[in-house]
């Protein structure tokens, strides 16, 4: 297919959605429309799936329906929450900076506290088996398993001992704890550590290495929740039934195991891997821009000016790294992809470049965001069920209209 035929010009994306150019470029810069260099390579072309896709929007109209339909899509708030709030220099856990508490040197269980509103109170004191119960060993300990699914297995059969639908918050804050102990010894298949989880991560993957096991500890904190993205969204509606907290994180696991979701890191270390193997880095990063191809790992809707997130980790990963080839393969590919798209890496990106730069495979990187965000899923299902309210939205029908009866 003649990648071309798939731009329009400014001109035809102005003529379609009924604006100007000033307001063609405003949706460029806030991601709703991507753009790529035309075939005289002077001017800019706007990809005909988004333009199309824009002006169905305007089409459907202004009504509580179409208002009730964009706010599933990164639109208009649809439940209030005091867990965390996305700024344009990053998240806020309870009103903190996520980033402000990765530079104080804090760890996921700290992060966690503060998400699940412990005051005080610190569940993680709380002892731990460290090893697992014989319902669940075997799974467990299979390392031959896929991380997610593993923990998926493991998890509702340990529900069994838990008191999960006990209402007392200090039990319930205890009860989250372990939960996230757990998640992070099934995903890298050891056994339970009352240890910090990214001492247990990093030794699993870098043993005795202190500055990676710092980096994981701040992609941990960083990873640790986004508001109501995909996965923490699927855990609350399940959390709203009054499910129990294991059911809950296992609904986040499955809504993280989709290629939109968890599966960007894949996605963004694929691009790496495949830049690193190319004669020129830039060159290749370039050409797969120009026609058409995406960039996994760069953009985010919610930071149009570039996702803080990746910004601290990339920073830190400078200082560990250096000027280490990997390093300079990272740098090549961030500057070659503004460069050609405006576009700056995000967390996937940031997440993939870790295990990258320190000579492991992509899982690290699932692994990290999924160790990291349990602990807002925990956080959300915990606020929804003390607000005791079902989600429960409505559709609006858009199939075929009912048959009437036959008059007879």
């Amino acid at each position: 297919m003649d990648a071309d035929a798939d731009l329009l010009t400014a001109a035809q994306a102005c003529a379609l959605l009924g604006i100007s150019r000033a307001t063609l470029y405003a949706y460029v810069s806030r991601g709703l429309v991507a753009s790529r260099p035309g075939a005289d390579h002077r001017n800019r072309g706007y990809l005909r799936r988004d333009v199309e896709r824009l002006a169905q929007r305007k089409r459907a109209g202004r009504g509580a329906a179409r208002g009730a339909a964009q706010s599933l899509d990164r639109g208009l708030p649809v439940l209030e929450t005091r867990v965390s709030l996305i700024r344009a220099d990053g998240p806020y856990y309870r009103g903190r900076s996520a980033i402000a508490a990765v530079d104080a040197g804090a760890t996921l269980e700290d992060a966690a506290r503060l998400l699940w509103d412990c005051g005080d109170h610190d569940p993680f004191a709380a002892p731990i088996a460290e090893r697992w119960p014989a319902t669940v060993a075997g799974i467990a300990s299979d390392a031959a398993l896929p991380p997610l699914e593993r923990a998926m297995a493991a998890l509702p059969l340990l529900a069994l001992d838990a008191p999960s639908f006990n209402a007392a918050p200090r039990v319930r804050h205890e009860t989250a704890a372990t939960l996230l102990r757990h998640n992070a010894a099934l995903l890298v298949a050891r056994p339970p550590s009352a240890g910090p989880v990214h001492r247990l991560l990093a030794q699993c993957w870098r043993p005795d290495d202190d500055g990676f096991a710092d980096l994981v500890r701040a992609a941990l904190v960083l990873c640790a929740d986004h508001e109501l993205n995909v996965s923490a969204f699927a855990a609350r509606v399940v959390a709203s039934t009054g499910a129990h907290l294991h059911a809950t994180v296992c609904s986040g696991l499955a809504a993280l195991s989709g290629p939109r979701h968890g599966g960007a890191t894949a996605r963004a270390y694929a691009l790496i891997a495949d830049a690193a193997g190319a004669d020129s880095a830039h060159d290749f990063i370039a050409m797969r821009w120009r026609r058409g191809d995406d960039l996994p790992g760069f953009h985010h809707a919610l930071y149009p000016q570039g996702d803080p997130r990746a910004a601290e980790l990339l920073a830190r990963l400078r200082v560990l790294h250096g000027d280490s080839p990997a390093m300079r393969t990272l740098e090549a590919i961030v500057a070659a992809s503004e460069e050609a798209s405006g576009q700056r890496p995000n967390i996937d990106f940031t997440l993939a470049a870790i295990c990258f730069a320190s000579a492991l495979p992509a899982t690290p990187a699932l692994v990290m965001f999924a160790a990291g965000r349990l602990a807002g899923w925990l956080a959300h299902a915990l606020e929804q069920q003390a607000q005791g309210s079902l989600i429960r939205p409505r559709a609006r029908y858009a199939g075929a209209p009912p048959e009437e009866p036959a008059s007879g």
